[in-house]
């Protein structure tokens, strides 16, 4: 029986004299053996900025009684829709072809087959406005050129890296804050950063959406720009002593 106890009793200093595995992890050589308690911190970093770029889906949608006649009206309306763009100085490498369709327009009787009635083309493409300020003045000309279906303006940035950095300082500094505050609740301190892990950095670009236009109106179209939020998020693995 008194063995028995013996052994019970070593194997439980031994326990407790040798750290857990996950606080014992040897790194490379010349690393030093975490011996501390290990927070680990979750954190995220959000910054706000006037975007610099929008991006905007417009195009034509015609109507005729065949497919071909639907679609060489579309062509037309099309064609003067981009060349408007550009004129309004939409680069070439900033004007892209998004949709192209064309479907039938049926009518439903009770209990009767649809009976089809016409065609329907579509033609849409998206646009970067470079000059942000531009953006009311570039809808305006695309609408008096024959564009009829705005679909969405987005705004964004053209160089997103700065304002995701931006994030990712916000987001290391919230880390370093929570773990300092719990290091404080703990009466410990903050000894050194274990480990980094980077999760997802988003900047969504931010929508205002927009409805079917029949014509352009005198004064041009108010386009409110705001702000765009970009955030970054992060892990991060302290060790408190």
């Amino acid at each position: 029986m008194r063995s028995i106890k013996f052994a019970a009793v070593f194997a439980l200093a031994a326990a407790f004299a040798a750290p857990p595995a996950a606080l014992a992890q040897q790194g490379g050589q010349g690393e030093a053996t975490v011996q501390g308690t290990l927070l680990t911190i979750s954190a995220e970093g959000k910054v706000s900025g006037r975007p610099d770029m929008a991006t905007i889906n417009l195009g034509v949608t015609t109507e005729a009684q065949t497919a071909q006649a639907a679609m060489a009206a579309n062509a037309r309306q099309a064609a003067a829709l981009i060349a408007a763009l550009r004129h309004a100085g939409i680069g070439e490498r900033d004007i892209q072809t998004a949709n192209i369709s064309v479907n039938p327009q049926q009518q439903y009787h009770d209990n009767e087959p649809p009976v089809i009635t016409g065609y329907q083309a579509n033609n849409s493409v998206t646009a970067k406005i470079r000059n942000i300020d531009n953006t009311g003045r570039v809808i305006d000309a695309a609408v008096a050129a024959g564009g009829n279906t705005i679909n969405g303006v987005y705004f964004s940035y053209q160089n997103p890296d700065a304002q995701t950095d931006a994030a990712r300082r916000d987001a290391v500094a919230n880390a370093r804050h929570r773990a300092e505050l719990y290091a404080q609740a703990l009466n410990m301190h903050v000894v050194r950063i274990v480990a980094v892990s980077e999760g997802s950095a988003y900047s969504p670009p931010t929508p205002m959406p927009m409805a079917r236009m029949a014509a352009a109106e005198a004064a041009p179209t108010p386009v409110q720009i705001g702000e765009v939020d970009t955030t970054a998020n992060i892990n991060v693995t302290f060790e408190l002593r």
